[in-house]
């Protein structure tokens, strides 16, 4: 199996992706998570967010998303802006726009939840995923995305 790092990520698609998420100690995403690494990381999973939009399932969908990743090293969280309009997915490493959802949660539990290895809905019932805005949005996020299985 391939090493979790941003070169295997880089180099892989969307379901091995998957796989190597679910096969990987949530310790070793965290480690890893907490090195120079992590921006790399999330620019790439970002970045792969429009390729896996479904405009088809969106229909009129207008919407901004701001996804906060909570374990920054030193503190803080990373904040990634996920648009949703006129049929496309853009996304923006630095919100411009105010939200309609934020949704604030580990980066071990976002990769879970990208890669279909993390159920949104049950961590946010046990508290690891935060919702702030259109529930009824976050409850659907998954289906305007083509989300890999493991």
């Amino acid at each position: 199996m391939t090493e979790f790092s941003p070169e295997s990520l880089a180099s892989i698609g969307p379901k091995e992706f998957a796989q190597l998420v679910k096969s990987t100690p949530d310790s070793k995403i965290a480690e890893v998570m907490q090195s120079p690494s992590r921006t790399t990381i999330l620019d790439e999973v970002f970045n792969r967010m429009p390729t896996l939009f479904r405009a088809d399932k969106a229909g009129d969908t207008r919407t901004v998303i701001h996804w906060n990743l909570t374990d920054k090293p030193g503190g803080g969280a990373d904040t990634y802006e996920t648009v949703i309009e006129d049929g496309t997915c853009t996304v923006n490493k630095e919100p411009v726009r105010e939200p309609k959802l934020a949704l604030s949660l580990s980066s071990v539990d976002f990769l879970k939840v990208v890669s279909g290895d993390g159920n949104p809905m049950m961590m946010f019932m046990t508290g690891k995923v935060k919702a702030k805005g259109d529930l009824g949005l976050a409850a659907n996020i998954a289906k305007l995305f083509d989300i890999p299985k493991a």
